[in-house]
């Protein structure tokens, strides 16, 4: 079986969770790597199988899901003795390779059951409460592991419960001496011989091969974290002189606007100034037609001193021979209406005028415009 297919069915006894598609996806990445660096990965599920029989110990080599037979070694003549072949195995150049000992199917009790998929997690610990009740044996004469087989649809695990009685793991044990110290984990053959990928062997016994990548890894998770440090940082900054730039633009732009508004509103003040002007203007006679008016109506022996309009007022002095009849002579005008004499006449001795003031109060512009067009 390759290791595309040994990962696919990890993915599907792993579930469909994310932890079963990030196992499968691991597995099948590290399929494309050398067998050497998966080795040192510790990614490869290649592994020596040491396998006690009764005229030594069989050594078998899983590779990519396939067994390979090695040699027959004869059993360590005894213990802590380390010039056995079987010793230049398990410590030698030779074993790379984590060291598993392989059960016959003889020595252990399997039995299917259903759990419910929460049980996943701690799939051992609910096994250990299964054993009383699946086997025949008590939970503290055996050593056990267990296995997803499948995943239903409804959510509910099958699961394969494996129990060696422990006189028989101790046994297989006792055949390898002292040497037993150096084994990874400890597997139950199926009926045809093949590993169960179950591992019978208590974690604190198993023995943990020196991982060379490990202070590297710190490195490269060091120098990681730097740069991630390193790179958050400088986002910040970056960030923070944006924001920097933008309120600077902003006060910028807010003083334009100001300007701006300001400008405008002289600008409207100053149209509106003239057109109120305008209609100032317009509201009243033109100072043209008042005065050619007032030549017109004044009569031969009247002199102007001073002629003023004032708003709508308009005021003249002058002299005149008949300064009585003026009020009456101006009547009628479209410039101004009420004439009339403002104060008492003043006798001028030299000319023998009277001297007068004279107001009237201008006509609206508009109405007399209309009045004049209404008269013809």
């Amino acid at each position: 079986m390759s290791e595309a297919a040994l990962s696919f069915e990890r993915f599907q006894t792993a579930g469909r969770g994310i932890r079963g598609f990030l196992a499968w996806w691991g597995a099948g990445l590290a399929s494309w790597l050398p067998p050497r660096w998966r080795q040192l990965l510790g990614t490869s599920a290649d592994r020596m199988l040491l396998q006690v029989e009764a005229d030594g110990i069989r050594l078998r080599r899983q590779v990519a899901g396939e067994l390979q037979d090695l040699a027959t070694l004869p059993l360590p003549a005894s213990r802590g003795r380390q010039d056995d072949p079987l010793a230049n195995v398990l410590l030698g150049n030779a074993a790379e390779l984590p060291r598993w000992l392989l059960l016959p199917a003889a020595s252990g009790l399997r039995r299917t059951l259903q759990l419910p998929g929460a049980a996943r997690e701690r799939l051992r610990e609910v096994l250990g409460f299964e054993i009383e009740r699946q086997t025949p044996f008590a939970a503290k004469d055996v050593v056990y592991d267990g296995r997803v087989l499948h995943v239903r649809d409804d959510g509910q695990l099958q699961v394969e419960l494996v129990v060696v009685p422990r006189t028989r793991f101790d046994a297989a044990n006792d055949a390898l001496a002292g040497l037993s110290t150096w084994l990874a984990g400890v597997d139950l053959a199926d009926a045809d011989g093949r590993p169960l990928g179950i591992n019978l062997l208590p974690v604190v016994q198993r023995h943990a091969r020196a991982n060379p990548w490990r202070w590297w890894n710190l490195l490269l998770v060091l120098v990681f974290m730097s740069g991630l440090t390193l790179g958050l940082a400088q986002i910040l900054a970056n960030r923070r002189d944006a924001a920097q730039q933008l309120q600077a633009d902003v006060g910028a732009r807010s003083a334009q606007a100001r300007t701006v508004a300001q400008q405008r509103q002289r600008l409207v003040d100053a149209v509106e100034g003239g057109i109120y002007l305008q209609q100032q203007r317009n509201a009243r006679p033109s100072v043209v037609e008042v005065l050619d008016e007032l030549a017109r109506r004044l009569p031969d022996g009247t002199y102007l001193e001073k002629t003023g309009i004032e708003g709508s007022q308009l005021t003249v002095v002058g002299l005149s021979n008949q300064a009585a009849a003026l009020v009456g002579k101006l009547e009628g005008a479209r410039q101004w209406h009420a004439p009339a004499l403002s104060g008492v006449l003043q006798p001028d001795l030299r000319t023998r005028s009277d001297r007068f003031t004279l107001v009237a109060q201008l006509n609206d512009a508009s109405a007399t415009e209309g009045q004049t067009h209404a008269a013809r």
